[in-house]
Protein backbone atom coordinates (compact mmCIF):
# COMPACT_ATOMS: atom_id res chain seq x y z
CA UNK A 1 0.00 0.00 0.00
CA UNK A 2 1.38 3.15 -0.67
CA UNK A 3 2.69 5.51 2.14
CA UNK A 4 -0.23 8.62 2.68
CA UNK A 5 0.34 12.16 0.70
CA UNK A 6 1.92 14.62 2.43
CA UNK A 7 0.36 18.24 2.74
CA UNK A 8 0.08 21.57 3.37
CA UNK A 9 2.80 21.92 6.08
CA UNK A 10 4.21 18.20 6.13
CA UNK A 11 4.74 18.31 2.66
CA UNK A 12 6.89 22.14 2.42
CA UNK A 13 8.44 20.92 6.02
CA UNK A 14 10.08 17.77 3.77
CA UNK A 15 11.17 19.86 0.82
CA UNK A 16 13.10 22.40 3.22
CA UNK A 17 14.73 19.03 4.44
CA UNK A 18 15.86 17.96 1.47
CA UNK A 19 16.72 21.41 -0.23
CA UNK A 20 19.02 21.94 3.49
CA UNK A 21 17.27 23.19 6.71
CA UNK A 22 19.25 26.81 6.17
CA UNK A 23 19.16 27.19 2.48
CA UNK A 24 16.55 29.73 1.32
CA UNK A 25 14.30 28.14 -1.82
CA UNK A 26 14.94 29.59 -5.47
CA UNK A 27 11.26 30.67 -6.89
CA UNK A 28 10.36 28.36 -9.66
CA UNK A 29 9.94 30.53 -12.84
CA UNK A 30 7.85 30.34 -16.17
CA UNK A 31 11.22 29.42 -17.86
CA UNK A 32 12.32 26.46 -15.78
CA UNK A 33 8.59 25.30 -15.78
CA UNK A 34 8.25 25.34 -19.73
CA UNK A 35 11.80 23.66 -19.41
CA UNK A 36 10.48 20.93 -16.98
CA UNK A 37 7.29 20.34 -19.26
CA UNK A 38 9.68 19.91 -21.95
CA UNK A 39 10.74 17.12 -20.22
CA UNK A 40 8.20 15.00 -17.95
CA UNK A 41 9.70 11.96 -17.50
CA UNK A 42 13.26 13.65 -15.14
CA UNK A 43 11.79 13.08 -11.63
CA UNK A 44 15.02 15.01 -10.54
CA UNK A 45 14.32 18.02 -11.82
CA UNK A 46 11.12 17.79 -11.27
CA UNK A 47 11.58 17.27 -7.45
CA UNK A 48 14.64 19.97 -7.14
CA UNK A 49 12.48 22.22 -8.93
CA UNK A 50 9.42 21.71 -6.78
CA UNK A 51 12.02 21.83 -3.40
CA UNK A 52 13.39 24.73 -4.80
CA UNK A 53 17.13 23.91 -5.09
CA UNK A 54 19.67 26.35 -6.47
CA UNK A 55 20.79 23.66 -9.34
CA UNK A 56 23.48 26.13 -10.23
CA UNK A 57 25.03 25.82 -7.04
CA UNK A 58 24.40 22.16 -6.70
CA UNK A 59 26.03 21.46 -10.00
CA UNK A 60 28.75 23.27 -9.14
CA UNK A 61 29.15 21.38 -5.81
CA UNK A 62 29.23 18.41 -7.83
CA UNK A 63 31.87 19.81 -10.07
CA UNK A 64 29.83 19.88 -12.91
CA UNK A 65 29.33 23.68 -13.10
CA UNK A 66 26.52 24.51 -15.67
CA UNK A 67 27.52 27.68 -18.68
CA UNK A 68 23.69 27.82 -18.88
CA UNK A 69 22.06 30.56 -17.64
CA UNK A 70 21.41 34.86 -19.16
CA UNK A 71 25.00 37.34 -18.79
CA UNK A 72 24.93 40.02 -16.51
CA UNK A 73 25.26 42.38 -19.70
CA UNK A 74 21.98 40.60 -21.06
CA UNK A 75 20.11 41.28 -17.89
CA UNK A 76 20.86 44.62 -17.02
CA UNK A 77 20.26 45.34 -20.95
CA UNK A 78 17.06 43.92 -21.15
CA UNK A 79 16.05 45.57 -17.74
CA UNK A 80 17.04 49.10 -19.23
CA UNK A 81 14.58 48.15 -22.42
CA UNK A 82 11.59 46.79 -20.18
CA UNK A 83 11.84 50.33 -18.18
CA UNK A 84 11.70 52.15 -21.70
CA UNK A 85 8.85 50.78 -22.63
CA UNK A 86 6.83 51.00 -19.44
CA UNK A 87 7.63 54.28 -18.94
CA UNK A 88 5.12 57.15 -18.27
CA UNK A 89 2.23 54.60 -16.92
CA UNK A 90 3.08 51.95 -19.34
CA UNK A 91 1.25 54.04 -22.79
CA UNK A 92 3.86 52.51 -25.63
CA UNK A 93 2.72 49.72 -23.96
CA UNK A 94 -0.58 49.91 -23.91
CA UNK A 95 -0.82 51.35 -27.80
CA UNK A 96 1.39 48.40 -29.00
CA UNK A 97 -1.73 45.95 -27.23
CA UNK A 98 -4.30 48.20 -28.38
CA UNK A 99 -2.14 47.95 -32.38
CA UNK A 100 -1.53 44.32 -32.42
CA UNK A 101 -4.06 42.60 -30.25
CA UNK A 102 -7.44 45.06 -30.05
CA UNK A 103 -7.25 47.34 -32.34
CA UNK A 104 -10.97 47.61 -32.36
CA UNK A 105 -11.54 48.78 -29.13
CA UNK A 106 -10.72 52.69 -28.15
CA UNK A 107 -7.33 53.66 -27.73
CA UNK A 108 -6.01 53.94 -24.07
CA UNK A 109 -6.26 57.44 -23.75
CA UNK A 110 -5.79 56.47 -19.70
CA UNK A 111 -5.16 53.52 -18.27
CA UNK A 112 -5.30 52.04 -14.49
CA UNK A 113 -1.72 50.71 -12.88
CA UNK A 114 -2.90 49.30 -9.89
CA UNK A 115 -0.49 48.99 -6.73
CA UNK A 116 0.32 44.89 -6.33
CA UNK A 117 2.50 45.60 -3.64
CA UNK A 118 1.75 42.89 -0.69
CA UNK A 119 3.96 40.49 1.61
CA UNK A 120 5.32 37.30 -0.05
CA UNK A 121 4.68 35.78 -2.81
CA UNK A 122 1.29 34.50 -1.19
CA UNK A 123 -0.13 37.91 -0.72
CA UNK A 124 1.13 39.32 -3.85
CA UNK A 125 -0.60 36.93 -5.40
CA UNK A 126 -3.81 37.43 -3.87
CA UNK A 127 -3.55 41.19 -4.54
CA UNK A 128 -3.00 40.40 -7.98
CA UNK A 129 -6.51 38.82 -7.97
CA UNK A 130 -8.33 41.16 -6.74
CA UNK A 131 -6.19 43.88 -8.95
CA UNK A 132 -7.76 41.62 -11.89
CA UNK A 133 -11.41 41.35 -10.52
CA UNK A 134 -11.79 45.39 -10.05
CA UNK A 135 -10.22 45.69 -13.29
CA UNK A 136 -12.72 43.49 -15.52
CA UNK A 137 -15.44 45.10 -13.30
CA UNK A 138 -14.36 48.98 -14.36
CA UNK A 139 -14.25 48.46 -18.24
CA UNK A 140 -11.40 50.18 -19.31
CA UNK A 141 -7.73 49.89 -19.86
CA UNK A 142 -5.63 48.80 -17.03
CA UNK A 143 -1.81 47.51 -16.51
CA UNK A 144 -0.56 45.06 -14.38
CA UNK A 145 3.28 45.22 -14.16
CA UNK A 146 5.01 42.38 -12.62
CA UNK A 147 1.51 40.86 -11.32
CA UNK A 148 2.31 37.51 -9.26
CA UNK A 149 0.87 34.74 -10.16
CA UNK A 150 0.20 30.79 -8.61
CA UNK A 151 0.26 27.72 -10.26
CA UNK A 152 0.06 24.25 -9.16
CA UNK A 153 3.17 22.29 -10.62
CA UNK A 154 2.92 18.62 -9.34
CA UNK A 155 0.88 18.97 -6.17
CA UNK A 156 3.28 22.34 -5.50
CA UNK A 157 2.60 26.10 -5.83
CA UNK A 158 4.68 28.01 -8.12
CA UNK A 159 4.74 31.21 -8.34
CA UNK A 160 5.58 33.14 -11.30
CA UNK A 161 5.68 37.07 -12.64
CA UNK A 162 5.47 37.74 -15.93
CA UNK A 163 6.55 41.05 -17.30
CA UNK A 164 2.80 42.60 -17.74
CA UNK A 165 -0.79 41.86 -18.00
CA UNK A 166 -3.36 43.71 -19.46
CA UNK A 167 -6.98 43.79 -19.07
CA UNK A 168 -9.08 44.88 -22.05
CA UNK A 169 -12.29 47.11 -22.01
CA UNK A 170 -14.05 44.29 -22.87
CA UNK A 171 -12.61 42.35 -19.27
CA UNK A 172 -10.41 39.85 -21.39
CA UNK A 173 -7.19 39.84 -20.06
CA UNK A 174 -3.41 39.38 -22.40
CA UNK A 175 -0.10 37.87 -21.47
CA UNK A 176 2.63 40.81 -22.51
CA UNK A 177 6.38 39.72 -22.64
CA UNK A 178 9.30 41.78 -23.11
CA UNK A 179 12.55 40.45 -24.71
CA UNK A 180 16.04 42.72 -25.40
CA UNK A 181 16.26 40.06 -28.90
CA UNK A 182 15.81 42.60 -31.32
CA UNK A 183 13.01 42.18 -34.38
CA UNK A 184 14.70 42.59 -37.67
CA UNK A 185 12.40 43.93 -40.56
CA UNK A 186 9.32 42.91 -38.48
CA UNK A 187 11.34 39.30 -37.70
CA UNK A 188 13.20 37.75 -34.74
CA UNK A 189 14.92 34.84 -34.38
CA UNK A 190 12.60 31.57 -34.62
CA UNK A 191 14.07 29.59 -31.54
CA UNK A 192 14.38 32.56 -29.07
CA UNK A 193 10.49 33.54 -30.38
CA UNK A 194 9.59 29.75 -29.30
CA UNK A 195 10.75 29.69 -26.33
CA UNK A 196 9.20 33.04 -25.56
CA UNK A 197 5.79 31.30 -26.92
CA UNK A 198 6.78 28.65 -24.44
CA UNK A 199 7.18 31.10 -21.83
CA UNK A 200 4.35 32.88 -22.20
CA UNK A 201 2.08 29.94 -22.72
CA UNK A 202 2.77 29.19 -18.64
CA UNK A 203 1.73 32.61 -17.69
CA UNK A 204 -1.46 31.80 -19.18
CA UNK A 205 -2.10 28.87 -17.79
CA UNK A 206 -1.56 30.33 -14.60
CA UNK A 207 -4.21 33.08 -15.43
CA UNK A 208 -6.62 30.77 -16.51
CA UNK A 209 -6.82 29.26 -12.90
CA UNK A 210 -7.02 32.44 -11.68
CA UNK A 211 -10.05 33.45 -13.82
CA UNK A 212 -11.38 30.36 -13.19
CA UNK A 213 -11.20 30.95 -9.45
CA UNK A 214 -13.09 34.42 -9.51
CA UNK A 215 -15.94 33.06 -12.39
CA UNK A 216 -16.57 30.43 -9.40
CA UNK A 217 -16.33 33.25 -6.97
CA UNK A 218 -19.13 34.82 -8.71
CA UNK A 219 -22.34 35.80 -8.11
CA UNK A 220 -25.58 35.18 -10.24
CA UNK A 221 -23.90 32.73 -12.79
CA UNK A 222 -21.36 35.00 -14.57
CA UNK A 223 -18.63 33.79 -16.70
CA UNK A 224 -15.17 33.63 -15.79
CA UNK A 225 -13.19 36.11 -17.08
CA UNK A 226 -11.46 35.32 -20.63
CA UNK A 227 -7.79 34.97 -21.28
CA UNK A 228 -6.48 35.88 -24.46
CA UNK A 229 -4.44 33.07 -26.44
CA UNK A 230 -2.52 35.74 -28.68
CA UNK A 231 0.16 37.30 -26.31
CA UNK A 232 2.05 40.05 -26.75
CA UNK A 233 5.96 39.91 -27.87
CA UNK A 234 7.73 43.64 -27.21
CA UNK A 235 11.56 43.27 -28.95
CA UNK A 236 13.48 46.47 -29.74
CA UNK A 237 13.34 47.97 -33.25
CA UNK A 238 16.15 46.72 -35.85
CA UNK A 239 19.30 47.86 -34.10
CA UNK A 240 17.77 50.65 -32.06
CA UNK A 241 16.33 50.67 -28.31
CA UNK A 242 12.74 51.43 -29.86
CA UNK A 243 10.13 49.25 -29.00
CA UNK A 244 8.01 47.21 -31.58
CA UNK A 245 5.44 44.05 -31.30
CA UNK A 246 3.76 41.37 -32.64
CA UNK A 247 1.20 38.97 -31.56
CA UNK A 248 2.00 35.82 -31.10
CA UNK A 249 -0.40 32.92 -30.94
CA UNK A 250 0.13 29.97 -28.49
CA UNK A 251 -2.62 27.66 -28.31
CA UNK A 252 -0.73 24.90 -29.38
CA UNK A 253 2.39 25.79 -26.72
CA UNK A 254 -0.39 26.28 -24.09
CA UNK A 255 -1.99 22.48 -25.31
CA UNK A 256 1.72 20.94 -24.97
CA UNK A 257 2.34 22.63 -21.71
CA UNK A 258 -0.55 22.20 -19.80
CA UNK A 259 -0.41 18.41 -20.68
CA UNK A 260 3.39 18.20 -20.05
CA UNK A 261 2.54 19.41 -16.66
CA UNK A 262 -0.59 16.86 -15.65
CA UNK A 263 1.94 14.22 -16.16
CA UNK A 264 4.27 14.92 -13.98
CA UNK A 265 4.47 12.84 -10.71
CA UNK A 266 3.72 14.54 -7.85
CA UNK A 267 6.54 15.73 -5.47
CA UNK A 268 5.64 14.16 -3.08
CA UNK A 269 4.99 10.69 -4.77
CA UNK A 270 9.13 11.02 -5.75
CA UNK A 271 10.49 12.26 -2.13
CA UNK A 272 8.47 9.23 -0.49
CA UNK A 273 10.76 7.17 -2.85
CA UNK A 274 14.00 8.44 -1.69
CA UNK A 275 16.09 7.18 1.05
CA UNK A 276 16.11 8.52 4.68
CA UNK A 277 18.99 11.00 5.24
CA UNK A 278 18.56 12.23 1.60
CA UNK A 279 19.86 15.96 1.66
CA UNK A 280 20.81 18.32 -1.24
CA UNK A 281 22.52 21.21 0.72
CA UNK A 282 25.84 22.74 -1.27
CA UNK A 283 27.70 22.74 1.75
CA UNK A 284 27.77 18.90 1.87
CA UNK A 285 30.42 16.65 1.13
CA UNK A 286 31.02 16.01 -2.76
CA UNK A 287 30.21 11.94 -2.36
CA UNK A 288 27.17 12.55 -0.24
CA UNK A 289 25.84 14.96 -2.71
CA UNK A 290 26.44 12.72 -5.75
CA UNK A 291 24.93 9.61 -3.68
CA UNK A 292 21.55 11.83 -3.04
CA UNK A 293 21.36 13.26 -6.55
CA UNK A 294 21.58 9.90 -8.22
CA UNK A 295 18.72 8.89 -6.15
CA UNK A 296 16.70 10.87 -8.43
CA UNK A 297 16.28 9.26 -11.81
CA UNK A 298 16.56 11.41 -14.29
CA UNK A 299 16.11 11.63 -18.35
CA UNK A 300 19.10 13.07 -20.04
CA UNK A 301 18.95 14.01 -23.62
CA UNK A 302 21.24 17.11 -25.51
CA UNK A 303 18.09 19.30 -25.44
CA UNK A 304 18.75 19.47 -21.72
CA UNK A 305 22.09 21.54 -22.16
CA UNK A 306 19.96 24.20 -23.40
CA UNK A 307 17.59 24.19 -20.47
CA UNK A 308 18.99 22.38 -17.33
CA UNK A 309 22.10 23.24 -14.91
CA UNK A 310 22.36 20.26 -14.07
CA UNK A 311 22.51 19.30 -17.62
CA UNK A 312 27.04 18.48 -17.54
CA UNK A 313 26.35 16.12 -14.64
CA UNK A 314 23.33 14.10 -16.29
CA UNK A 315 25.11 13.94 -19.69
CA UNK A 316 28.52 12.53 -17.69
CA UNK A 317 26.65 9.47 -16.37
CA UNK A 318 24.26 8.99 -19.46
CA UNK A 319 27.66 8.55 -21.24
CA UNK A 320 29.29 6.18 -18.69
CA UNK A 321 26.10 4.26 -18.59
CA UNK A 322 26.22 4.39 -22.26
CA UNK A 323 22.23 5.03 -22.53
CA UNK A 324 21.25 5.73 -25.75
CA UNK A 325 19.53 9.23 -24.61
CA UNK A 326 22.57 10.86 -24.41
CA UNK A 327 21.97 10.37 -28.31
CA UNK A 328 19.00 11.88 -28.50
CA UNK A 329 15.67 11.71 -27.86
CA UNK A 330 15.07 10.75 -31.90
CA UNK A 331 17.58 7.63 -31.65
CA UNK A 332 16.03 6.56 -28.01
CA UNK A 333 12.34 6.73 -29.82
CA UNK A 334 13.42 4.64 -33.12
CA UNK A 335 15.84 2.19 -30.97
CA UNK A 336 12.79 1.05 -28.93
CA UNK A 337 13.80 -1.97 -26.11
CA UNK A 338 17.56 -0.91 -26.75
CA UNK A 339 18.39 1.33 -24.04
CA UNK A 340 22.25 1.53 -24.22
CA UNK A 341 25.09 1.73 -26.81
CA UNK A 342 26.63 -1.67 -26.40
CA UNK A 343 23.00 -3.65 -26.67
CA UNK A 344 22.71 -1.36 -29.72
CA UNK A 345 26.00 -2.57 -31.13
CA UNK A 346 25.27 -6.21 -30.16
CA UNK A 347 21.85 -6.20 -31.81
CA UNK A 348 23.40 -4.53 -34.81
CA UNK A 349 26.50 -7.68 -35.16
CA UNK A 350 24.20 -10.23 -34.45
CA UNK A 351 24.95 -10.97 -31.02
CA UNK A 352 21.67 -10.11 -29.49
CA UNK A 353 18.17 -8.94 -29.86
CA UNK A 354 15.29 -10.55 -31.59
CA UNK A 355 15.56 -10.46 -35.12
CA UNK A 356 11.89 -9.92 -35.32
CA UNK A 357 12.27 -6.90 -33.68
CA UNK A 358 12.37 -3.75 -36.61
CA UNK A 359 14.50 -1.92 -34.80
CA UNK A 360 17.20 -4.96 -34.37
CA UNK A 361 16.25 -6.24 -38.43
CA UNK A 362 17.09 -2.35 -39.42
CA UNK A 363 20.55 -2.23 -37.45
CA UNK A 364 21.72 -5.03 -39.03
CA UNK A 365 20.50 -4.06 -42.10
CA UNK A 366 22.89 -0.81 -41.66
CA UNK A 367 25.59 -3.25 -40.53
CA UNK A 368 25.34 -4.80 -43.29
CA UNK A 369 25.57 -2.22 -45.78
CA UNK A 370 28.09 -0.35 -43.72
CA UNK A 371 30.59 -3.81 -44.43
CA UNK A 372 29.60 -3.67 -48.27
CA UNK A 373 30.48 0.27 -48.39
CA UNK A 374 33.85 -0.45 -46.53
CA UNK A 375 34.33 -3.77 -48.88
CA UNK A 376 34.02 -1.64 -52.02
CA UNK A 377 35.97 0.66 -50.58
CA UNK A 378 39.23 -1.53 -50.35
CA UNK A 379 38.88 -1.62 -46.28
CA UNK A 380 37.44 -5.14 -46.11
CA UNK A 381 36.79 -5.77 -42.41
CA UNK A 382 38.70 -3.32 -40.74
CA UNK A 383 37.20 -1.26 -38.03
CA UNK A 384 34.57 -4.18 -37.37
CA UNK A 385 36.61 -6.02 -35.22
CA UNK A 386 37.35 -10.13 -34.54
CA UNK A 387 34.52 -11.67 -36.48
CA UNK A 388 32.88 -9.08 -36.75
CA UNK A 389 32.62 -7.39 -33.69
CA UNK A 390 32.32 -4.01 -32.98
CA UNK A 391 35.82 -2.37 -31.91
CA UNK A 392 36.09 -0.74 -28.36
CA UNK A 393 36.08 2.53 -29.89
CA UNK A 394 33.11 2.28 -32.34
CA UNK A 395 30.61 4.45 -33.03
CA UNK A 396 27.31 5.44 -33.46
CA UNK A 397 25.49 8.18 -35.86
CA UNK A 398 25.55 10.92 -34.17
CA UNK A 399 28.14 10.17 -31.42
CA UNK A 400 31.38 11.50 -31.59
CA UNK A 401 34.65 9.36 -31.49
CA UNK A 402 36.97 9.86 -28.51
CA UNK A 403 38.85 12.91 -28.22
CA UNK A 404 36.38 14.76 -30.72
CA UNK A 405 33.66 17.11 -28.24
CA UNK A 406 30.00 16.89 -28.91
CA UNK A 407 27.13 18.44 -27.25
Amino acid sequence: MPPPRRQGTALRQRLAELRGPEVPPQALDARALAALAANPGCDRRALLDGAGVNKAVLAGALGSPSAFGQSQFAFMRGNAFEARVKADGGAELLRLVHERLDPGAEPPASASVPDLAAVGPEGRAARTALALREATAAGGWTLLDHPMLALDVAGSPAFLEPDAVVVHPDGTWSVVEIKSFPMLDGSADPAKVGAAARQSAVYVLALEEVAARLGGEARGGAPAPEVRHRVLLVCPKDFTNLPTAAAVDIRKQRAVTRRQLTRLTRIEEIADELPEGTCFAPDLPREQLTTSVEALPATYAPECLAACELAFHCRARSRTEGAVTSLGRAARAELGGLTTVDDVLAAAHGHAGDPDDPAVAALRRAAELRAEALGAAGLGTAGLGTAGAPPAAATLPGQAPEGVPCR
